[in-house]
């Protein structure tokens, strides 16, 4: 069975009462407008920093979101906690309880579930980039209602190099075509940020000059920055309101449940 299209979810009212644990590797990759949106569909977030402290149990919360961060995927030895991340996202795709993974976030869902990330073989990946849906995506309770290319910021010096064995490619681009991919019923990788703000990409690209020259010439400068995340607010704010929406059809599913029905009654 395929999830429940997103423009069934998209027509579905407010829900309250979907608690999401939010794995914030990194101080310096925030929620940023990602938790507005969030909290303003109806969620309840719970803010975990794997760095300083455990992670909380996965039941307690009906879905995950994983944010990224400075540190490699595969830096187990700076950053034992990795090991602890990666096997809360694999619970949470055996559980099936809808995970967003964004940048880091989305390479430890990858190496959770079978895939593999690499060095990026063309080098780094940086600043304000569209990606294109694929043509499966058009099923999909997430995608299906984005525009064909979105507005997605780039910031990264790895690649998901092979997809999980069960991963349905969601979005590509020419440098590196594996940008967004589900893997399960409702678990889902994002390359790119759609969390960032203008100002935090520009403290980045100040921090980190060398990963800020791969940019193209002004594509970080102020001006663009700002024009670039309010296209992005128009575009990922519903994704992030769809996506609690999704995780409310599958709160209290067990693990013998069927998914949730394609087409959904109107609440």
């Amino acid at each position: 069975m395929r999830p429940v299209p997103g423009a069934v979810l998209g027509r579905l009212r407010r829900v309250s009462g979907v608690r999401v644990l939010v794995v914030q590797p990194s101080d310096l990759d925030p929620l940023g407008p990602l938790e507005e949106w969030l909290r303003g569909a109806g969620a309840e977030l719970v803010l975990a920093q794997p760095g300083r402290e455990p992670l909380p149990p996965l039941a307690n919360h009906q879905a995950v979101v994983c944010l990224g961060g400075e540190m490699s995927v595969m830096d187990d030895e700076g950053h034992p906690w990795l090991v602890e991340v990666r096997r809360l996202l694999a619970e949470a795709v055996s559980a099936r309880k809808p995970v967003l993974g964004i940048c880091l976030g989305a390479q430890l869902l990858a190496l959770a579930t079978g895939g593999q990330v690499r060095p990026a073989a063309h080098g780094p990946e940086v600043g304000p980039s569209l990606v294109a849906k694929r043509d499966v995506a058009a099923d999909d309770p997430l995608f299906a209602d984005l525009p064909f290319t979105p507005d997605v910021l780039q910031f990264h010096g790895d690649e998901i190099h092979v997809l999980p064995p069960s991963a349905v490619l969601l979005a590509s681009s020419p440098r590196y075509p594996n940008q967004a991919f589900r893997v399960g019923d409702c678990a889902y990788a994002l390359q790119f940020h759609i969390e960032t703000s203008a100002e935090l990409v520009a403290r980045w690209r100040d921090a980190q000059p060398a990963a800020a020259a791969a940019a193209r010439p002004g594509d970080l400068d102020d001006e663009r920055l700002t024009v670039v995340h309010e296209d992005m607010a128009e575009v990922w704010k519903p994704f992030a309101e769809r996506f609690v929406r999704l995780a409310s059809r599958y709160a209290g599913l067990l693990p013998g449940d069927p998914p949730p029905p394609r087409s959904l009654p109107l609440a």
